[in-house]
């Protein structure tokens, strides 16, 4: 991964990615290049032949060299560091949580091969894999460990399959003409998926005596089931199984018994090094264990394509239902800061219907009919996707336009050139760029996170290199007393800062407490007691009460969240000033990444002595005040999430009782009678309930603070211990050669 001083523009497309593989030869030219970059002396012990340091005067006679990759980069730091200082390993190259992107898309929407496409492989997912299978959350990334295609799958255990069947027995043997169809429907499925054709007309101690129930019971105990296969179609035929659901071969099919997939691809490095592609399916499941995964997966996600073939895509009201019932998660409760709506199958179209449909003028169009409808449909999809964009509630949560794009894709026409679309005209470059630039975005973060660390140490060494008189001995400890004063002031300005948003959001928990008082029993009979034709509900509702107060119907369309419900005045009340406090993304003015930003214990350069050795260590606290910044602000939003969050956990933790009672009522008059219990059990608890629920709020605010407060004060401590310590003689060596290559890597880094 090139740094992008120097990068080429217009990218070309993968087709395929290709392999990371090198030849010997390579390898070897590569590691000399690696150890004496342009404008870099590295020491002469450091490769079998020595090399001899370039001058600085000869450099502007040599040729412009290839700009240095973050792995050249890194490796570079790295030996400078080995040649420097002992322990050098200690020093860890560092880690982070992936970024994940979310893919949102009914079955048939093309999400398969839009997936194979982006990865630069035909057929890569095996038909349907991506949101046909019920409820299985299935994700890919790269395989940076050998070869083969791979596959972990996790599973239910015994006791969560045996549990799950009780309950899918009863829904399938329901026979009322008001059952409800979705959960019926679901049961049936996965009963003939496992156990074969008419395994849905046993009963379920039949179906226990069936030799596919041994089996089933045999299967679970691994809990986790590996694939791995260097053959991409053998892979793809192994996998197939536990991710895609067919109405074929009923009885071979495993999908209903997993919980989630990982799908490793080798030579994807260059997209998906850090980076996870996660399928968030589009159809239900009345399961908790999937339905918990699937929230909190969806939490993850920093970025989300929502995938819709172009000809239902500026109609369908499935994506915009999904996102809308998911903008909790998404937005205050979560990380998202970019969608991508993209339409598939641009490629299908029948041109005469179009040009009359259009009504397009025939002395417009060129020859290539069929191109001149396609790219005509993609603008107009375009401009319509974005006008619905613009009028939904998700808006709200997205500051700048470029973090809400559409892609108009053919993944047919990206590999299939007799269709007459340039590679760039199928979209899929774009979306490889995408990728690939978010992926060398992080892969230079954390480059340079490292060269800045060894960067700090050498600060430290260099700092000690020098015989200080008394005076300068006397400026350094005045230096460091004038940090640790520093950092004693600034922790209690942050100290102030949450103490003022405390306030803020304390008063407005309280209206929100009034509010949730007065309206919530209201808000709980127009949910579980609607005034229209009941039929059927008394299944929504019993499933509701048995997953906690949450139901989705099969496609997802039909939400009903009472813990939600009871949260969102909470949620109303407090949501203008979270926005403000923890923003997805830009600058507010008020928030705590800009609060941490400001941090600091160096106030000002004039505000101390100048010399080389104080230099040296105020270099080293920046360097160290950087780090800690840097990782606060990737950790407050998962704690921000917490936050947002406790609301509607502390509501679901205070009615879990209530919900187990009502899904225990079975029986003539059981709606009438959970809803009763539902309905009294609110407004019994509902003062205690919103009350407990503004106080974790505040309880986890408090701890965000603690938490940040500890972290700066113990890191920056150390940081000024380890600036007072002294260097003895016989290890005193002059880096600052060292420090300036150092510092030539950061540029191209930042360049």
């Amino acid at each position: 991964m090139e740094a992008y001083h120097g990068m080429k523009k217009n990218t070309p497309p993968l087709l395929p990615v290709p392999s990371q593989s090198r030849t010997s030869k390579k390898k070897h030219d590569q590691l000399q290049y690696v150890l004496s970059p342009p404008g870099l002396s590295i020491d002469p012990t450091m490769v079998s032949q020595g090399i001899k340091r370039k001058r600085d005067h000869e450099s502007s006679d040599m040729n412009i060299e290839p700009p240095l990759t973050t792995d050249m980069i890194m490796e570079n730091a790295r030996q400078i560091l080995k040649r420097v200082a002992k322990n050098s390993d200690q020093i860890n190259i560092g880690s982070r949580k992936k970024a994940t992107i979310g893919i949102f898309g009914k079955s048939g929407e093309g999400k398969s091969s839009l997936l194979s496409a982006v990865l630069g492989k035909k057929n890569l997912l095996p038909s349907g894999c991506f949101g046909a299978c019920t409820a299985v959350v299935t994700q890919v990334e790269a395989n940076l460990n050998d070869s083969n295609y791979k596959a972990e799958i996790e599973l239910f255990s015994q006791e969560e399959w045996e549990n799950e069947l009780k309950d899918l027995f009863i829904n399938i043997k329901d026979d009322s003409e008001d059952r409800n169809e979705d959960l019926f429907e679901i049961a049936k499925e996965k009963i003939k998926a496992l156990y074969g054709v008419d395994a849905n007309k046993k009963t379920l101690e039949e179906l226990k005596n069936n030799k596919k129930f041994a089996e089933i019971k045999t299967f679970l105990s691994i809990s986790k089931k590996i694939i791995s296969n260097s053959n991409l179609s053998e892979f793809t035929n192994d996998v197939a199984s536990y991710i895609q659901h067919s109405e074929l071969r009923p009885g071979d099919w495993y999908w209903p018994l997993v919980k989630s997939v990982t799908i490793m691809i080798p030579d994807c490095r260059e997209l998906l090094e850090h980076i996870v592609l996660l399928d968030l399916p589009g159809t239900g499941d009345c399961n908790k264990i999937r339905d918990d995964l699937w929230k909190s997966k969806l939490r993850e996600c920093s970025s989300v394509w929502i995938v819709s073939d172009i000809k239902r895509a500026t109609t369908d009201r499935d994506p915009w239902g999904i996102l809308k019932h998911c903008i909790e998660e998404l937005g205050p409760g979560g990380k998202c800061k970019k969608i991508n709506f993209i339409c598939t199958k641009t490629d299908d179209i029948n041109t005469e219907a179009y040009i009359r449909c259009a009504n397009l003028k025939i002395d417009t169009i060129s020859e290539d009919k069929g191109k001149t409808c396609i790219l005509h449909r993609n603008d107009q999809a375009k401009t319509i996707v974005k006008e619905k964009f613009e009028d939904s509630e998700i808006k709200k949560i997205f500051i700048t336009d470029n973090q809400f794009q559409v892609f108009t894709v053919s993944s047919n026409a990206f590999f299939d050139h007799s269709l007459n679309l340039e590679s760039s005209e199928t979209e899929i470059p774009k979306l490889q760029d995408d990728l690939r630039n978010l992926n060398k975005s992080i892969n230079r973060e954390l480059t340079r996170d490292y060269v800045n660390k060894v960067k700090g140490t050498l600060l430290l060494i260099q700092s000690g290199q020098l015989d200080p008189d008394k005076k300068m001995i006397e400026m350094k400890v005045n230096t460091l007393t004038k940090f640790e004063e520093n950092l004693r002031k600034s922790l209690i300005e942050l100290d102030k800062y949450f103490d003022n948003i405390s306030n803020v959001l304390e008063q407005h928990l309280s209206n929100g407490v009034d509010e949730s008082v007065q309206l919530c029993v209201a808000s709980t009979k127009a949910m579980i007691a609607p005034n229209k034709d009941g039929r059927g509900f008394h299944k929504i509702l019993g499933a509701l009460c048995k997953n906690y107060g949450c139901y989705w119907s099969k496609n997802r369309d039909v939400v009903r969240d009472l813990n939600k419900t009871l949260a969102k005045y909470l949620h109303k009340h407090i949501d203008e000033d979270f926005y403000q406090i923890f923003p997805v993304t830009g600058k507010t003015g008020k928030s705590v990444q800009e609060q941490i930003d400001k941090f600091s214990i160096i106030q000002s350069d004039s505000a101390y002595p100048s010399c080389d050795i104080l230099d040296n260590i105020q270099n080293f606290i920046k360097i160290e005040e950087t780090k800690l910044k840097e990782a606060l602000n990737r950790d407050i939003v998962d704690m921000k999430m917490d936050i947002y969050s406790s609301i509607k956990i502390t509501i679901l933790n205070q009615m879990a009782s209530c919900y187990q009672q009502a899904a225990a009522v079975t029986g003539i008059g059981s709606m009438k009678m959970r809803q009763e219990l539902l309905i009294s059990t609110v407004d019994k608890i509902k003062q205690d309930m919103f009350n407990e629920a503004k106080v974790e709020v505040l309880k986890k605010l408090n701890n965000l603070k603690l938490d940040i407060k500890s972290a700066l004060e113990t890191g920056l401590q150390e940081a000024i211990e380890r600036s007072k310590s002294k260097t003895s003689n016989n290890k005193r060596k002059d880096v600052s050669r060292e420090i300036e290559q150092l510092e030539r890597l950061l540029d191209q880094l930042y360049d």
